[in-house]
């Protein structure tokens, strides 16, 4: 079974990445499809713009903050991005975390859950697909797609998702977990 990792995105004070970042992981245990699930948070993470001196391609990381975020990406087997849209695109800080690597991020699936207001942050979903291609990542096609993401927080700022969310997401589990196994051989160099 793959080991999924949900990376939270927004990095900004008062974002609500955070909650629905808590809500995947738990329908993600909850699935059972998955032998660990693991929250990333990229606010805790704490990239400082790339300041490598070598092509991520060559895999020789000179900062303990590279190593330690090589290593995080390289031990899953499966992605989910929880990001916000900002003015029609995905956020700097989820960029350049990918920036980081290369090698880490090869044959691996992502699901997108994307948040926003009317567009639901499909516009960032269909961006960020561009650059994790070229990094030989898949993006599923299921994606959970939030629109006015503010009317699901409850009055402690929780997240509340309806059935058409929890649907969604149930069915991206499904195909992370399929397109992982069929990506395995890959991985292992098989």
């Amino acid at each position: 079974m793959a080991k999924l990792e949900i990376i939270v995105a927004s990095t900004r004070p008062g974002r609500i990445g955070r909650q629905i970042g808590q809500w995947i992981l738990t329908d993600a245990v909850a699935h059972g499809g998955f032998s660990e699930v693991e929250l990333v948070d990229l606010a805790e993470v704490n990239l400082p713009f790339m300041n490598e001196p070598h092509h991520p391609r060559l895999g020789q990381y000179t900062h303990q903050h590279t190593l330690d975020w090589s290593a995080k990406v390289a031990e899953a087997d499966a992605f989910v991005f929880v990001m916000p849209e900002y003015n029609y695109g995905y956020n700097a800080e989820l960029k350049n975390a990918i920036d980081y690597l290369h090698n880490e991020w090869k044959y691996k699936p992502v699901g997108l859950v994307s948040y926003g207001g009317v567009s639901a942050g499909t516009r960032a979903a269909q961006m960020i697909k561009q650059v994790v291609t070229t990094l030989k990542m898949t993006p599923v096609m299921e994606a959970v797609s939030i629109p006015f993401v503010a009317q699901f927080l409850d009055e402690n700022g929780s997240l509340v998702p309806d059935d058409t969310m929890t649907g969604s997401a149930k069915v991206m589990f499904d195909e992370l977990v399929r397109v992982s196994e069929a990506l395995r051989p890959l991985r292992s160099g098989e």
